[in-house]
């Protein structure tokens, strides 16, 4: 299958790819380092490639990109010997024309990002001889993190960093410079952040999967016992009841008037993708955020902290309450949460969140890394960030991911689709039928499947090349299966509840098609 599209004769659904796609198209930035060229993806508000925008934007980009490899590999390449990685490199910013790389020091996310860099490549290339390559780069990486006293504590065995909001890579100023910190020095303030943990919780599972298709069994026991103590202490530690408190303390200072187990952060909706709450964490998250819709006056609830900071105390009277990162409403929260709502039960929530956001896109062509809580895009003057383009890659990516992987419901297990969970979750709007083709471009391997819906029955047809497929169908509301057959012959099911949706479950084989008609009653 050469090409990724959704038909289902509404152009809500069919446009949204394409449109998306557009975006990202507009968001390449490429480099020649000792002369050979360097593909990857900035976010609209700088113009170098960072290792974590290019990852993350990765979950848009990897259905059409066919250079998966070029940037992994130069983040790779020029790694210190301690296993730190660059957070960007960039040629030709400013006026002299030389190539320069960047590590902000208050970053302590950034290792953790390699490994997800790989795991992705790896599934859209299909290259285990890449992989395996790049894995001792991805091991040395972790672990600097989880020695270096910048990056990990002692005390908790959990990933530290500086005093930032939520990911971002300025740290409260405390008076030592006349703009944004990004030092780390003796007025350091380290607290335990839950986004970083889930992130390096994530890395070490990827690395251990990984570790496992190459057959080395050992290491990858280890990464995922690793990845098993970072979940067991970061939800001891973090967890308040209702979400993850945005950072713990490793000191005594406070910032006067602020509650920190108050503020919503962005990162809990990737904690939930990350798979580091449990389901009922999860549901605790989502309803939050829900509640939060019903009360704020912002035109969404996908704030980057809420409530956010005091005016001016990160460094720049620009960072007042509802701009950038100090209660700015991003695009990349709302996806991460939409997502998160599929898979957790909240199927209704996760398709207004895409709705919304493809009503935001279609009426203006544009999407903003961040919007102002009144609706207005973001502007260059108003944001610490140099640019202000309206083709942001990283919130688009992330509602894309929640499309193709929440509301199509395809998600690679493996590499290539030769794994996958099939979960199409159409049922949640009012079509009666879809027709999904999705591939990597880098590999063109592909699976695609045709959903139709009737009264008494589903019909549903699955194309794909030698793949064990994971059925998990969302079922119309008030419908159960009595049966579920190939041709005539009928085949095991189980039917699941996930919150208040039910699911049908099936373990597929699927050689080139697989038709399958599902029986249903009231």
């Amino acid at each position: 299958m050469p090409i990724t599209q959704i038909k289902t004769g509404s152009p809500i659904f069919d446009e949204f790819y394409p449109r998306i796609k557009k975006f990202l198209q507009a968001d390449i930035s490429e480099f020649v380092f000792d002369g050979k060229l360097v593909h990857g993806y900035r976010s609209p508000d700088s113009k170098p490639i960072w290792l974590r925008d290019h990852t993350l934007m990765m979950r848009g980009y990897k259905y059409f990109e066919k250079d998966m490899t070029s940037a992994v590999e130069h983040f790779a390449e020029t790694q210190a010997a301690n296993g730190r990685l660059f957070d960007y490199f960039v040629v030709g910013e400013e006026r002299e024309n030389w190539a320069k790389y960047v590590r902000v020091p208050v970053e302590a996310d950034v290792e953790y990002y390699l490994p997800m860099a790989v795991y992705t490549t790896w599934q859209a290339t299909g290259n285990d001889g890449w992989m395996a390559r790049m894995l001792p780069h991805c091991e040395a990486a972790l672990q600097y993190t989880m020695t270096h006293p910048w990056r990990w504590s002692s005390e908790y065995d959990l990933v530290k960093r500086a005093y930032t909001i939520d990911t971002w890579d300025f740290d409260y100023v405390d008076g030592r410079t006349p703009w944004l910190n990004f030092q780390i020095d003796d007025k350091t303030h380290f607290g335990i952040f839950h986004g970083d943990n889930s992130g390096f919780y994530d890395a070490c599972n990827k690395l251990a999967s990984l570790f496992h298709h190459l057959g080395d069994h050992t290491k990858a026991a280890n990464w995922r016992a690793t990845a098993e103590g970072i979940r067991k202490r970061a939800n001891e530690l973090c967890w308040n009841g209702h979400f993850y408190t945005h950072r713990i303390p490793l000191d005594e200072f406070r910032i006067p008037g602020v509650d920190e187990s108050a503020q919503l952060s962005l990162s809990n909706p990737y904690d939930i993708n990350r798979g580091l709450p449990t389901h009922e964490m999860a549901v605790e998250i989502i309803k939050e955020y829900q509640r939060r819709r019903a009360s704020t006056k912002a035109f969404a609830e996908w704030f980057s902290i809420d409530p956010p900071f005091p005016a001016g105390i990160f460094g720049d009277d620009k960072l007042a309450p509802g701009v950038y990162i100090n209660g700015g409403i991003f695009p990349l929260v709302g996806g991460e949460l939409a997502r998160a709502a599929f898979e957790h039960g909240f199927e209704t929530y996760g398709l207004d969140i895409l709705l919304r956001y493809d009503k935001m896109i279609r009426e203006s062509g544009e999407t903003y890394l961040w919007y102002f809580p009144d609706g207005r895009p973001s502007t260059k003057e108003a944001s610490t960030s140099p640019e202000a383009q309206p083709t942001d890659g990283w919130g688009s990516s992330a509602m894309l991911g929640a499309f193709i992987e929440g509301l199509c419901g395809i998600e690679d297990r493996l590499k290539l689709f030769q794994m996958v969970k099939l979960s199409p979750r159409w049922a949640v709007t009012s079509l009666q039928q879809a027709t999904v083709e999705v591939s990597y471009g880098a590999s063109a391997a592909g699976i695609g499947y045709d959903w139709c819906l009737r009264d008494d029955r589903c019909d549903l047809v699955i194309l794909a090349e030698n793949a064990h497929v994971h059925l998990h169908l969302l079922l119309p509301q008030g419908k159960h299966v009595t049966k579920v057959l190939i041709g005539r012959q009928s085949i095991p099911f189980t039917q699941s509840a996930v919150e208040n949706s039910r699911y049908v479950d099936a373990a597929l084989d699927v050689e080139k098609e697989l038709q399958l008609h599902i029986e249903l009653a009231g």
